[in-house]
């Protein structure tokens, strides 16, 4: 059966087991949207409203669900606005393919319209960058491409179509069926060290990270902790992969981080499972020496590319998270003198969540308490970057069941897609939005995407009237000169409505639970508009209270 370049990409994608598409359209890949057509039901396309939101739906489903998120874009512009769900996807390292319209072959090198060279532009951006010039080698590449994305450590695959390629006939058979690939196994030898090292620690501490948990996920390494009494700490924005309700749970080491802070610091044996070193989980690489920390590092990771990349490990083991915790939770517990080094670390992520009233109309504060006590144990969280983020970053419990997806990228505008993303995957489970004023108006338009999906999740705005983070930054360095900070927002509520959700301007903290009851209640989905204060800029400290220390110090 001969069929054209677009048919034959649609067969190798639904065959490798694609169910989603986020997208905008474009005359660059026509041939693709019109093989979709034929899939609908099974692979589905996603019309979204900006390729930004595209993108990050994308990468948002990539981390959910450990299957590469597909993106499908057009030239030039689409792609560029795209780039910023690229970069979400390889900081969370998360799986995603991007594919995007092409110039056709004869024109490229002349600066064509909307032409652009992508393996140049996403070379350092993505994990594999390439474009396929012949139709043939289509189900060879997307083969290639989906492996890449899901092995060692995951990430973005970009991939370029020449319209005409697309529109090319060929006789080339596709896919036959899902590609899988078995995780690299550590050796007895190397997980008895591993144990050995720990055992004859004084201050022990586990640290993990990465989306790909699978099966039973962290459940054999929070075991393995608890049998062995070692504090364990998530790096930046993975909390949700390890039940936070286990005694030896003692927070997450990211922005604004306590007791994590303290455990990295003073620990003599790090056991580092399937986490890259990030800034926000090293503090500024300032919590372990470059290259050679004080802590007896243990470090293991799937890719050989991490290990090794900023730290020099006493033990370096490549093998798949999931099939190390297995063969670590096989082995007998390890008994220690570190009972109260583990009981100090969780008393004080404990000790985290108790805040004073709060001067701010809602009170987060007061909100995140009952959150923890209302939200469902299978709830899917989501937030974007600012301020606002450290609610649903510090101040909510993500049980074993629980799902937080939220960029390490820092990326403004992810909450709102995310959350549409894990609605389409998870239709039947409360997605709760966090957002920022800022944050909100960044993809606010896929409200219609969400409306047209039928995925409409539940959006809270703290609505504070600043970017608060930068506002932040500019009292603690040039304070009361504020500058290019404030904001005008629409009515959100109204804006919600014209979308079809439900929406509702939330004044005080008691009118935060019976809004939320209604929320949950409705079949539109919801926009809550919470009234916060700019003074409450982080929970501890006011937005006055920067100004004065940051005169007081002369600046």
């Amino acid at each position: 059966m001969r069929r054209n370049g677009g048919q034959l990409l649609v067969e190798c994608l639904t065959a490798l087991g694609a169910k989603k598409a986020f997208g905008v359209p474009g005359e660059s890949y026509l041939a693709v949207l019109d093989a979709l057509y034929d899939t609908r039901g099974q692979f589905d396309y996603v019309l979204c409203r900006n390729e930004g939101g595209a993108g990050f739906m994308a990468a948002a489903y990539g981390k959910l669900t450990g299957d590469p998120g597909i993106c499908m874009v057009t030239r030039g512009p689409g792609a560029t606005n795209a780039s910023i769900g690229v970069h979400t996807a390889m900081q969370d390292s998360a799986p995603m393919i991007l594919l995007v319209g092409q110039v056709g072959t004869d024109m490229k090198g002349r600066e064509a319209f909307q032409e652009v060279d992508y393996k140049a532009v996403f070379g350092t951006l993505a994990k594999w960058a390439v474009e396929i010039d012949q139709v043939e080698r289509i189900p060879e590449i997307i083969s290639r491409a989906w492996l890449t994305a899901i092995s060692g450590r995951p990430g973005p695959v970009v991939i370029a179509l020449p319209e005409d390629m697309l529109t090319s006939l060929t006789d080339a058979e596709p896919l036959k069926g899902p590609l899988s690939i078995e995780e690299p196994l550590p050796s007895p030898a190397s997980v008895d060290k591993a144990r050995s090292l720990l055992a004859n620690a004084k201050r022990p501490l586990i640290l993990y990270g990465g989306c790909n948990w699978k099966g039973e996920g962290t459940a054999p390494l929070q075991r393995f902790a608890e049998a062995s009494d070692i504090p364990v700490v998530s790096v930046f924005r993975y909390q949700d992969q390890f039940d936070n309700n286990s005694p030896v749970f003692c927070g997450e080491a990211g922005v604004g981080m306590s007791p994590p802070k303290r455990l990295i610091s003073e620990a003599d044996v790090i056991l580092a499972i399937n986490n890259r070193f990030g800034e926000n989980s090293t503090e500024g690489y300032t919590l372990l020496d470059v290259p050679s920390p004080k802590q007896t590092l243990i470090h293991v990771h799937g890719s050989d590319l991490e290990i090794g990349k900023i730290y020099r490990p006493a033990l370096a083991i490549q093998s798949g998270p999931n099939a190390f915790v297995a063969a670590l939770d096989a082995l007998d517990p390890i008994k220690g003198e570190w009972a109260d080094w583990r009981k100090e670390g969780r008393a004080s992520y404990e000790a985290g969540f108790d805040l004073p009233d709060l001067p701010s109309p809602v009170d987060m504060g007061k909100v995140c308490a009952w959150l923890r006590d209302t939200l469902p144990e299978d709830v899917i969280v989501t937030n974007g970057a600012g301020n606002f983020a450290i609610w649903s970053g510090k101040f909510l419990k993500y049980g074993p069941e629980a799902r937080l997806l939220a960029p390490q990228s820092g990326a403004m505008g992810y909450g709102l897609p995310a959350a549409i993303a894990a609605k389409l995957v998870e239709p039947e489970k409360t997605v709760v939005c966090f957002a920022g004023d800022g944050d909100f108006q960044m993809n606010c338009t896929e409200l219609a995407t969400a409306l047209q999906a039928g995925a409409q999740p539940i959006v809270l705005i703290l609505n504070n009237g600043t970017y608060g983070t930068i506002r932040a930054h500019q009292e603690r360095n040039y304070p009361a000169r504020v500058s290019g900070t404030d904001m005008v927002s629409p009515d959100f509520p109204a804006l919600a409505k014209a979308y079809g959700f439900h929406g509702e301007r939330v004044e005080t903290t008691e009118d935060f639970a019976p809004a939320f009851e209604r929320a949950l209640a409705s079949r539109t989905g919801a926009v809550l508009d919470l009234n916060i204060s700019a003074e409450v800029l982080t929970p501890r400290q006011t937005l006055s209270q920067m100004r004065e220390n940051a005169l007081k110090a002369g600046k």
